[in-house]
């Protein structure tokens, strides 16, 4: 796991496992009641987050990463 690639995996794991962590704390910290709004975020966080951890193990580039620089 050394060089570059090594480096993105590693920071693509860890921030796939923030996301991860983020899209259950987005649920209960939402204001009551809980709308479709708030289920919808931590659905596209917990996709995300997976992805970025899947991505990470098997060593290609994930969907986050592909879209490019952001301004």
């Amino acid at each position: 796991m050394s060089g570059p690639r090594g480096v993105t995996r590693i920071v693509d794991a860890c921030f796939g496992a923030f996301l991860l962590a983020l899209a259950p704390a987005v649920v209960v910290f939402a204001d009551a009641p809980i709308g479709a709004g708030p289920l919808l975020l931590a659905a596209v966080l917990a996709f995300a987050g997976g992805e970025a951890l899947l991505a990470a193990r098997a060593n290609r580039p994930s969907l986050l990463s592909r879209i490019g620089p952001l301004p």
